[in-house]
């Protein structure tokens, strides 16, 4: 396996993020990936136990996690990163927020934090990603943002409403846990 520099993965993924910066003001998240994904990327997020997108190839990443799922309701939302952590074995994590649109009274943000893991190939490209964060922190920000009048209703209605409720019937111990979707 080729093992890339610190200063190689590090400069990657500034461009990864310099991509996710200018996917935020176009809302058009699939123009980075043919070029920074591996043809045989597995890309997942994990929400929780309640639901696991898990995606396989470039198509079905532009079809899923860019396409499907960034670009229909998180219109005004903001992922700015706090951190790069380059390991070992072409690994790299990073932290970033969740920020929805506006700003509270106080002039503080609507945000919850988020974690990536990504592992390069030899190529340079993302070979595998694991995106995680708080999902029920998640949840109470879009009530708070809902309240505000901040909440999109295609977001609420697409993503919110059936994540509480996946939530709920797990936390109540229904039979919810790890509903499969692509």
């Amino acid at each position: 396996m080729t093992e890339h520099s610190p200063v190689a993965l590090r400069k990657r993924v500034e461009y990864l993020i310099s991509c996710h910066a200018e996917a935020e003001q176009r809302n058009e998240w699939t123009f980075f990936v043919d070029e920074l994904y591996a043809e045989d990327c597995v890309y997942s997020c994990e929400y929780a136990g309640t639901m696991l997108v898990r995606s396989e190839g470039i198509e079905e990443i532009k079809n899923t996690h860019y396409g499907r799922d960034m670009q229909h309701g998180w219109e005004g939302w903001s992922f700015p990163y706090t951190g790069i952590y380059v390991s070992a074995e072409n690994r790299v994590i990073t932290h970033w927020m969740n920020r929805g649109p506006g700003q509270r009274a106080d002039g503080s943000y609507y945000e919850t934090p988020g974690i990536s893991f990504l592992r390069f190939n030899a190529d340079m490209k993302i070979a595998e990603q694991l995106d995680l964060f708080d999902l029920a922190h998640q949840m109470w920000l879009c009530d708070q943002l809902e309240a505000a009048g901040l909440l999109s209703p295609v977001l609420c209605e697409n993503w919110v409403v059936p994540t509480k409720a996946r939530l709920i019937a797990m936390l109540g111990g229904g039979n919810a846990g790890a509903v499969a979707h692509g």
